[in-house]
């Protein structure tokens, strides 16, 4: 049986933790990495205190939206001149810098309080695998949800044998 001290050790360390983003869904990803950063899945969650742990995401080139979200999501913001609202695409954002739409998700998950910056600069987003946080990481967790496979990556063969639901019948 651990001693109280080390139960206590245990619990307010902060951890370090791997994510695989290849595949992931940009909103869904990004509420798990925000649970995380704010602590909520210790026993010792405060909201007033900073009780969150490192993330460290890999893959950010590969992460995916539902629907039409790459084309019709826009990120604006306001340059301070008069009439001098700027858009982005989500893929234009995408292509300029691959972190970015992980991170704008993520940034805007999180509560709107004094923590917000602390919290941000325990999120470590890399666009690759490769990363100089690789012997830190105390454990690797999978994705909020299972990669998902498009209709175009599946073979002819697949989609042919693939199950009809609905026969038809000839009167």
């Amino acid at each position: 049986m651990a001693s109280r001290l080390s139960q206590s050790i245990a619990t307010h360390t902060r951890v370090w933790y791997g994510i695989d983003a290849r595949g992931q869904i940009v909103g869904r990803l990004a509420a798990t990495l925000s649970l995380l950063l704010q602590g909520k899945t210790k026993p010792i969650y405060h909201p007033a205190a900073d009780t969150g742990d490192h993330v460290v995401v890999t893959n950010t080139r590969h992460v995916t939206f539902t629907g039409n979200k790459w084309d019709q999501k826009l990120y604006r913001h306001h340059t301070g001149y008069p009439s001098a609202l700027r858009e982005i695409q989500a893929k234009q954002l995408h292509d300029k810098d691959p972190t970015k739409v992980l991170w704008k998700a993520v940034y805007g998950m999180l509560p709107k309080n004094n923590l917000r910056k602390k919290r941000m600069r325990r999120l470590h987003i890399f666009p690759d695998m490769e990363h100089p946080y690789q012997a830190n990481i105390y454990c690797a967790i999978p994705g909020p949800c299972p990669a998902v496979k498009k209709l175009q990556d599946y073979s002819a063969e697949e989609v042919q044998n693939y199950p009809q639901i609905v026969k038809e019948t000839h009167l």
